[in-house]
C-alpha cells in the first residue's frame, strides 16, 4: 500500500491541485498532511482520500477544520498527533513545531515512521529503527522545491516528488 505524505500547503491553491492530481494518478488513497494548511476551504480539495489531518502553527481555525474533515470520511482523523497502525505498520505523526516532540516520538522506538513537516525541508533519516521523513513544503516560505513523499508501505521505499509553482 502507498500513501502519500504532505506537509504546509499554505493556502497554495495552485499546487494543492498538482498534488492531489499526482496522488490519484499514483493510486493513493490515504493522505498524511503534516498541518499548516490555513485556510479550511482547501480541504474540500483531499475529498475522496482517506485524511489524516495533524494541526500546524499557522492552523488557526482548528475547530472549522476539524468540523470540515471529519464529516467527510468516517475513517478522516484530526488531531495534533497521529499514533496509529497503518496497514500493520506502526506510525506517527505530528506537524513538528513542538520542541523536541519529533525525536522524543522517533526515540521511543514504538513506530516505524514518524511524518512531520514545519520546517519546509525535506528529510529522510534513521533513528534507531525509527523513519523520520518530512515532505517538504507545498506553500509558504520557499526553502526547496516544493514537493511532496509518497511512501509504499509494504517495500519501505519512497520517492519525493517535486511540484512546481
Amino acid at each position: 500500500m502507498k500513501i502519500g505524505i504532505i506537509s504546509d500547503t499554505h493556502n497554495n491553491h495552485a499546487n494543492i491541485q498538482k498534488v492531489v492530481k499526482t496522488l490519484k494518478d499514483e493510486g493513493i488513497s490515504i493522505v498524511i498532511h503534516c498541518g499548516d494548511m490555513v485556510d479550511p476551504d482547501d480541504v474540500w480539495y483531499f475529498d475522496g482520500f482517506r485524511l489524516i489531518y495533524l494541526f500546524g502553527n499557522m492552523d488557526i481555525a482548528t475547530g472549522t477544520l476539524r468540523d470540515t474533515i471529519l464529516p467527510l470520511r468516517p475513517d478522516n482523523y484530526v488531531d495534533y498527533i497521529f499514533d496509529g497502525v497503518i496497514d500493520g505498520v506502526n506510525i506517527a505523526a505530528v506537524h513538528g513545531d513542538a520542541l523536541g516532540q519529533v525525536d522524543e516520538l522517533a526515540q521511543s522506538g514504538k513506530y516505524s515512521y514518524v511524518f512531520c513537516g514545519h520546517t519546509h525541508r525535506r528529510q529522510d533519516e534513521k533513528v534507531g529503527s525509527t523513519r523520520v521523513i518530512n515532505p517538504g513544503a507545498l506553500g509558504g516560505l520557499h526553502e526547496e522545491h516544493r514537493s511532496i513523499c509518497i511512501l509504499n508501505l509494504i517495500t519501505g521505499d519512497i520517492w519525493f516528488i517535486n511540484i512546481s509553482d
